[in-house]
C-alpha cells in the first residue's frame, strides 16, 4: 500500500509533511486559508494516519522517495518537525522540487558538542523508555511538551489531542521508529549544497525546536531565510495561521 495523500484545492503545488504521531489533518488551518489559491497535496507519513498500512518504512530516505513519486515535481515541500527531516533529507538528495519551508524543525534535534541549540538526548531517550511502558501517556506528555510556551497553550494542546487519533491509534513501534529519528539525524552536512531557496520559520516560545537552531541553520543554508513567530509554541500554524503564511511568503512568492 503506498502512502496516503489527500490533494486539495487548486493552483501551484505545496506538499506538508507532519511532525512525530500526528497526520496531515492537523494542518487544517492552513488548508483553509490556502486551498483557494494552491493545490495542497496534504500527506500521511509511513504508519501514521491514513498510510497505517503502508508499506514504506518510515526512514528518511524511503519516505521522501515515496512522496517523491506521488506529488509534482515543481512543488514547495514544507515539513513540520519530524516532517522537515523527510523534507530537508529529499532537498539535499537532489528531490525535484521549487522550494523547501522548513517549519519548526531543525538539521539536528539533538544538542551535540559543535551544536548548542539541540534537545538533551537523555529527553529522547525518556521518552523511549515511556513509548515501552505506556504510550498514550507518554505520547501525551510530548504533546504537551509541543503545546508548552504558547501564548495559546490550551487551545494548542486541546487541537493536538483532537488531532491524534483522529485517524486512529498509531502503532507503538512506528512511533519509537519515529523517536529515533528525531534523536539520530543529523542533516546538518546538507545545508551548504542545498540548490533550492528555502525557508526557516520558528516559534519564539518552541520548547522542543529552538528558534535559535532555525537560525543557526538558515545562516548555513545558501538562498534561505529565517523569520521567528512571537508567541508561538511548537506548533504555530495551529495557533498563528496567518504568521504562518507571512513567514513563508519568501517561498510561496514565486506563485504569485
Amino acid at each position: 500500500m503506498s502512502l496516503h495523500v489527500e490533494v486539495i484545492g487548486a493552483g501551484p503545488d505545496i506538499v506538508l509533511l507532519h511532525g512525530w504521531a500526528m497526520h496531515g489533518g492537523v494542518f487544517a488551518p492552513l488548508v483553509e486559508r490556502l486551498q483557494d489559491r494552491y493545490r495542497l497535496h496534504v500527506v500521511d507519513l509511513p504508519g501514521h494516519g491514513g498510510s497505517r498500512a503502508s508499506d514504506v518504512l518510515l526512514t528518511l530516505a524511503d519516505s521522501a522517495a515515496a512522496i517523491a513519486r506521488v506529488v509534482p515535481d515543481d512543488a514547495l515541500w514544507c515539513g513540520w518537525s519530524l516532517g522537515g527531516l523527510v523534507a530537508l533529507h529529499a532537498a539535499g538528495h537532489g528531490t525535484p522540487m521549487r522550494a523547501l519551508a522548513m517549519l519548526c524543525a531543525t538539521p539536528c534535534f539533538v544538542r551535540k558538542d559543535d551544536w548548542r541549540w539541540g534537545m538533551s538526548p537523555e529527553i529522547f531517550r525518556d521518552f523511549a523508555t515511556g513509548l515501552r511502558d505506556d504510550w498514550r501517556g507518554t505520547l501525551d506528555r510530548f504533546l504537551a511538551l509541543e503545546a508548552f510556551g504558547s501564548s495559546h497553550a490550551k487551545d494548542e494542546l486541546r487541537s493536538l489531542r483532537d488531532a491524534v487519533l483522529a485517524r486512529g491509534e498509531p502503532a507503538a513501534s512506528v512511533l519509537a521508529d519515529g523517536l529515533e529519528l528525531l534523536e539520530t539525524s543529523d542533516l546538518r552536512g546538507l545545508l551548504p549544497q542545498l540548490a533550492v531557496p528555502s525557508a526557516w520559520i520558528g516559534g519564539r516560545r518552541d520548547r522542543l525546536v529552538d528558534p535559535r537552531a532555525m537560525e543557526a541553520a538558515a545562516s548555513l543554508t545558501p538562498h534561505s531565510c529565517f523569520a521567528v513567530i512571537d508567541h508561538a509554541g511548537h506548533a504555530p500554524f495551529l495557533t498563528h495561521a496567518d504568521a504562518v503564511i507571512d513567514a513563508l511568503r519568501p517561498v510561496l512568492a514565486p506563485h504569485g
